[in-house]
């Protein structure tokens, strides 16, 4: 359960008496003790705050435009996170405001006075903290303020509940942080019997649907037609019309433009058949604001929180989950860390942990913008990234936050997942596995690129270190909670000589893997152990080969032809890792046999033991024996047809993170179909860009069929379109400027000004690379914020991107500087976004894994088809729902008009300069 900010009438507190600092592109604003507003240059703003006490909105973002590496902030986004724990607010002092109640600043001069009056209401808050009995805020303040060195609003919390603070006074981290005891049990249930097989009717799902809008709300005749179609997945499973013995699953093809109202579309026949024949239907997207907004439209089918509460769960990978393991470790030594941000980012923690409904530290009720402030290790760091975990081994098993998700989706109706975890789940199944068998993929464009990351191999240096960690554990000599695969089983092996032989084993023959320091040893004459050794001659022939060597990007060359001593390397490597892939399935195969033989005996929580532990050995077992066979093609000089391999250093800014052995499918599709078809009675795909833009009606759906995947599942494939509602000719423009060198910086930058200015901000600027963003946010951002425009920029300001579209979302005078991760994760409705501008055509990367699918695919046809599924995605973020308007700009004058398909029918794609477009953008949107 969380809470929202209630406004109330702010009443006498302790606030501190400091001044406040608000700090644009171009000056700060600087609200002194006495009241007085000044508005100064950077540099005088950071003389006037040397070693003196400030308070900000966001301090690493402060010091970013500032040019420093510290202040002495009191931020209030602290003292936000702390009154209101998985509450939303925008942080910046306009989003506070508006969270708390109070009226919200009419101009950059008013920031520091709205910071005042938002601290003053957060304190008041306080006294009314509805978490006082999870989490005494007594307590939790004591220990983040410890000795007098730490959190510096301690002092005025104690105050604002009636006590004075004392700095001699001794806290005890994991004592009062001890937020998990109160937080409630998972129950165990029995597992839910095999769904009914009966179908829903077209005219059911169009009933149900109406029932959802309600009589108040208008009857969109596509939207019925949509969810119709839909109704073709539950058909009751049968053997496939061509093939005696092989069932296919009912497949639905569906590409829905914008404002169809697919969404709801498809929760109405899948509610329907869940309530029927008493299953699940998974519905899987790929960005966390669908999955949220999913999460959110659920509200309409089941508008009791209880009933939905326990017919709807989220699911995403482990990964994405608050580990209560890791935060009590934290908490354990909060006191004594020597740096006053662990007990600060503990107790802020601790609150977050009382108050959330599921440990989502993904896209859930946590504060993105907390990452930001306390860094990754102490926030979203804090869940379980290298499969570490212990299962029923933990203290915390029966409150942990991924297990209960887990029991929930097992009885669930609807489960909203994410591509990345049906990818993972399928890629690891294998023919008994128990998967879901109705899947509705929402956003299905993007499954290609999921499936390509999942059933990919990575023999790199990272990789081969976690596996090293994950099987030998911490051995760097520090302080950490990284518990080896000995620690993990050997309760498990107990008695059994075979399987305490093949344990110890395992451990001893991980020593060929990459260890601790890698980076260093790269250039060393003599290698550490057969990993690093391979690893060296790898560097030595990617650095001879590539191109770019003295550039910031990552650097890859072809694995043939082959230098004798990485071939030799390879072959050494191939014998370590038999040695240690071995032992490894023996004890996998052990342990499954004493499940086996002993499931009468075992407790359910040593079978759920023993099933995990087994399933996780399987998944590092399957990765060795991959990395085996890349090895196996190096040795025999050997190119595979189904695959593409490759060898990279992966670089950024110029500095190595990552090196290895890569290899990818040409066609990932293959094997999740593969995997996938044996579980799946029935499978929506759907999203509104699917199908290429070409005149070649056939061809555009066999784009649709191959980026899905449904190619590979069957020859009965329902396919439809829906298109949308919108007038794009009269609500939206097309401009390519033919009077700007794409090459020229300088004129690129004055490109983005002008348009910018044009527009009154409500504009997204989407690069092809984070240098030229960079470069034109130098030049662009001082000038725009005199015209009252604030701009904000991936890899720019110091917040994630999750952040950067939420203030940008926020403010309709604001624009946003971003890359293909930023164009992917916006949905913007309304006001706040209408002109997105591309630098360049968005051209494919001439990697060398693109090398291999543009052979495979149709070579220029398939550049083409990427880069206009591009721009389509990209256009569909203008017009979300009815009264949008939106100019789309292509700075690029050397744009194809075979690209022009990216575009919806009917629209007017015009070529002129940069002034004529200024103008009509600024006459269409006014």
């Amino acid at each position: 359960m969380t809470t929202q900010p209630a406004a109330s009438k702010p009443q006498s507190v302790n606030i501190p008496k400091i001044p406040a600092l608000y700090v644009n592109a171009k000056e700060a604003f600087f609200l002194n003790t006495d009241g007085e507003i000044a508005r100064l240059s950077h540099e005088a703003a950071n003389r006037m705050l040397h070693d003196k006490p400030v308070l900000v909105c966001h301090a690493p973002y402060t010091c970013k435009r500032l040019g420093v590496d510290q202040i002495a902030a009191f931020d209030v986004l602290e003292l936000f996170a702390f009154a209101h724990p998985a509450a939303f607010t925008v942080p910046t002092p306009v989003g506070i405001a508006r969270a708390l109640g109070l009226q919200t600043p009419d101009s950059a001069e008013d920031y520091p006075y709205t910071l005042m009056e938002s601290v003053t209401a957060l304190l008041n808050d306080i006294r009314k903290d509805p978490w006082r009995g999870r989490a005494d805020p007594i307590k939790i303040a004591g220990v983040m303020g410890q000795n007098g060195q730490g959190w510096r609003w301690t002092p005025f919390i104690f105050s604002a509940l009636g006590h004075t603070y004392d700095s001699r006074e001794i806290y005890m981290g994991k004592a009062d942080l001890n937020v998990w005891k109160s937080l409630p049990e998972w129950a165990e249930n029995a597992p839910p019997p095999p769904p009914s097989h009966h179908p829903v009717t077209g005219e059911e799902a169009r009933d149900r649907l109406r029932d959802i809008l309600g009589a108040c709300s208008e009857i969109r005749p596509t939207q019925m037609d949509y969810t119709a179609a839909v109704t073709g997945m539950f058909m009751p499973p049968s053997l496939a019309p061509f093939s005696n013995d092989s069932p296919e699953p009912n497949a639905v093809l569906i590409e829905a433009g914008t404002g169809v109202g697919k969404t709801l579309g498809y929760l109405a026949p899948a509610s329907l058949w869940a309530d029927k024949n008493k299953g699940s239907v998974w519905v899987s997207t790929y960005t966390k604001n669908l999955q949220r907004q999913i999460h959110q439209e659920l509200d309409k089918i089941y508008p009791d929180p209880d009933i939905k509460d326990a017919k709807v769960t989220i699911r995403k990978g482990r990964e994405n989950y608050l580990c209560l393991l890791n935060f009590e470790d934290v908490a354990t030594g909060a006191v004594l860390a020597k740096q006053a941000n662990t007990a600060i980012a503990a107790g802020l923690m601790a609150r977050w942990i009382a108050a959330t409904r599921d440990g989502d530290l993904s896209g859930g009720d946590f504060p993105g913008w907390l990452t930001g402030l306390l860094g990754l290790p102490l926030t979203t760091g804090l869940s379980d990234r290298r499969g570490e975990c212990i299962y029923s081994a933990c203290d915390h098993y029966h409150r942990c936050f991924v297990e209960r998700g887990v029991r929930r989706a097992r009885h669930a109706d609807i489960v909203v997942a994410n591509h990345a975890l049906v990818m993972i789940q399928t890629a690891d199944a294998n023919p008994d596995s128990d998967l879901p068998r109705h899947y509705i993929f929402d956003e299905g464009h993007h499954l290609f690129d999921a499936a390509d990351s999942a059933y990919a191999g990575h023999l790199t240096a990272q990789e081969s270190y976690e596996l090293r960690r994950w099987l030998r554990g911490n051995e760097g000599g520090k302080k950490s909670r990284a518990r080896g695969l000995k620690r993990r089983a050997e309760e498990c092996a107990a008695g059994d000589a075979n399987l305490e032989h093949a344990l110890s084993d395992v451990v001893e023959a991980a020593r060929c893997l990459t260890a601790e320091g890698w980076g260093a040893r790269l250039k060393e004459p003599m290698a550490m152990n057969e990993s690093e050794g391979f690893l060296r001659k790898i560097f030595r022939q990617v650095y001879a080969r590539a191109d770019g060597r003295d550039g910031p990007y990552s650097l890859e060359t072809d694995t043939h032809p082959v230098t004798e001593e990485l071939k030799s390397a390879a072959k050494k490597l191939d014998h370590a890792l038999q040695k240690l892939h071995t032992p490894l399935m023996a004890l996998a195969q052990g342990l499954r046999k004493k499940l086996n033989d002993q499931s009468d005996t075992l407790d359910a929580d040593m079978r759920r033991r023993l099933d995990a532990l087994v399933s996780s050995i399987h998944i590092r077992a399957g990765m060795i024996g991959g990395w085996i066979q890349m090895l196996k093609t190096i040795e025999d000089s050997q190119k595979p047809e189904q695959f593409v391999d490759w060898m990279e250093i992966e670089r950024v800014e110029g500095r190595t993170f990552d090196l290895g052995l890569y290899r990818h499918w040409i066609d990932p599709m293959v094997p999740f179909s593969l995997s996938l078809k044996p579980h799946a009675h029935g499978i929506t795909v759907t999203s509104a860009t699917l199908r290429d833009g070409t005149d070649n009606e056939d061809e555009n759906w066999r784009v649709a069929r191959d980026l899905s995947g449904l190619t590979h599942m069957g020859k009965g494939i329902y396919q439809e379109k829906f298109s949308s509602p919108f007038d794009y000719a009269s609500c939206s423009k097309v401009f390519i400027i033919n009077d700007v060198r794409k090459d020229d910086l300088d004129q690129v930058s004055l490109a983005y000004k002008a348009l910018f200015e044009s527009s009154r901000g409500g504009a997204l600027g989407i690069f092809t690379a984070i240098s030229r963003l960079r470069a034109v946010h130098h030049k662009i951002a001082g000038p725009l914020e005199e015209r009252e425009i604030h701009l904000y920029a991936q890899h720019v300001d110091a917040m994630d991107n999750g952040t950067l579209v939420d203030i940008f979302r926020d403010d309709t005078n604001a624009c946003l500087l971003g890359t293909d991760a930023v164009r992917d994760g916006v949905d913007v409705p309304g006001d706040s976004l209408r002109l997105i501008v591309f630098d360049r055509v968005p051209w494919p990367r001439p990697t060398i894994l693109h090398r291999a699918r543009r052979e495979t695919f149709g070579k220029k046809q398939y550049d083409e088809r990427l880069t206009r599924l591009k721009l389509k995605q990209a256009f569909g973020r203008l017009i979300r729902r009815n009264g949008d308007k939106g100019v789309f700009v292509m700075l690029d004058s050397m744009m194809p008009s075979r690209l022009y398909g990216a575009f919806p029918e009917g629209i007017e794609i015009q070529k002129l300069g940069l002034a004529q477009a200024a103008s009509e953008i600024k006459k269409f949107l006014a």
